[in-house]
C-alpha cells in the first residue's frame, strides 16, 4: 500500500509540474526576458529602406509576412505586396498550420497597414523562439500614397490636445 501511495504522490507531483499554473508562469517569465530585453536590444524594428536593401541583395536570411486582415492583392487593399512576402493574417498567425510556415532559423519581418498591428504577435512569437521584427509605419512606408500614411497624417494634424508636466 505504501508503494501504491507512493507512485500516487510521484505521479501528482510530476502532474502537477505539468500544470497550466505552471506553463502560465513559464511563458510570464519568458514574455518578461524579452521585454527586460528591449532597451539592450533597441527597438524589434526594421525599416522599409534596409527591407527594400536585403531584398536587393537577393538575401535569404528573412521572411517577410504581411499580417494585414484583408490579402494584399484583395478588394479594397491598397500598397499591394512586398516582393516574396507571404500573408497570414494577424488573427491567424499562431494556429498550427501558420505558426509552421514561420522558419526559425531566418528574421521574420511582419508587415501591416501602418506598423501598429504588428506589434501584437511580436512579443509571443518571441516566446516562441522566433527572430521577429515589424516593418516600421508598415506600409505607409513601403508604398508611396497608401492610405495608412494618410491616416497617420490625419492623427498627427488632428494632435493637440493638452498634456500635464
Amino acid at each position: 500500500m505504501k508503494r501504491i501511495v507512493a507512485v500516487a504522490v510521484l505521479l501528482l507531483s510530476v502532474a502537477l509540474s505539468f500544470s497550466p499554473v505552471a506553463a502560465a508562469d513559464d511563458l510570464l517569465k519568458r514574455m518578461n526576458e524579452i521585454l527586460q530585453k528591449l532597451p539592450a536590444e533597441g527597438e524589434y524594428a526594421i525599416k522599409a529602406a534596409d527591407l527594400a536593401k536585403l531584398i536587393a541583395e537577393k538575401k535569404t536570411d528573412f521572411l517577410v509576412v504581411d499580417v494585414r486582415v484583408a490579402p494584399p492583392a484583395g478588394p479594397g487593399q491598397q500598397g499591394g505586396k512586398i516582393p516574396g512576402s507571404i500573408w497570414i493574417p494577424v488573427d491567424q498567425i499562431l494556429k498550427d498550420e501558420n505558426i509552421k510556415k514561420l522558419p526559425k532559423d531566418k528574421k521574420v519581418i511582419l508587415v501591416c497597414v501602418t506598423g501598429q498591428t504588428t506589434g501584437l504577435p511580436i512579443l509571443p512569437l518571441r516566446a516562441l523562439g522566433y527572430n521577429v521584427v515589424y516593418l516600421k509605419y508598415g506600409m505607409s512606408s513601403w508604398a508611396k500614397g497608401y492610405f495608412g500614411g494618410q491616416f497617420i497624417q490625419k492623427g498627427v494634424s488632428e494632435a493637440n490636445y493638452p498634456t500635464e508636466p
